[in-house]
């Protein structure tokens, strides 16, 4: 089954930038398919895990934090439709974010943030190593996610839902062939 690599931090802000479809031709002896701009790639023949990254953070220009899910874990948190009747639109997004190892700490959930007034994230469930939300368009909303990491005691990565929905068309063989 395919790995998927997440990189923390990553093309935000004019930070630790740099062209992850380049990238990902680098590391074509892996059938390696970038998916969008924030560092998230589907490794088709991952071989060894160790191996793989070591390879992945020799090509960056910087150091940064790369969390990986198995493909399977993805397809299986899809099917599981967690998001239900949670709004989404223009102003409201859903996320996922993913926990660098098992969590630590386990927060108390729902969670809203912030904890008084109108809320700019909201932590409505979370399975296994993947915490879920959905966010409000706003330029404070970072600092909150942020806050996901304390709240689970270890490093998270996070992406949209529709990212993660890319990720499953392509691990399904619905979507990029090749990059």
């Amino acid at each position: 089954m395919a790995l998927i690599a997440f990189l923390r931090g990553v093309n935000v802000g004019g930070h630790r930038t740099f062209r992850p479809s380049v990238l990902a031709r680098e590391l074509s002896a892996y059938d390696v398919v970038n998916v969008g701009a924030a560092g998230t790639f589907v490794v088709r023949r991952p071989g060894s895990r160790t191996k793989f990254r070591a390879e992945l953070l020799r090509k960056l220009p910087f150091e940064t934090k790369v969390v990986f899910c198995d493909g399977r874990d993805l397809i299986r948190l899809e099917k599981e439709n967690p998001f239900g009747g949670e709004p989404s639109g223009p102003e409201i997004v859903r996320f996922v974010s993913i926990l660098s190892n098992t969590r630590r700490i386990r927060a108390s959930i729902p969670i809203t943030l912030p904890p008084d007034g109108e809320w700019l994230v909201r932590v409505i469930a979370s399975k296994n190593r993947f915490v879920l939300g959905v966010y409000r368009r706003h330029m404070k909303t970072i600092g909150y996610l942020g806050q996901i990491d304390r709240l689970f005691g270890v490093p998270a990565t996070t992406r949209n839902w529709n990212t993660i929905l890319a990720i499953v068309r392509i691990l399904k063989g619905e979507g990029k062939k090749d990059e």
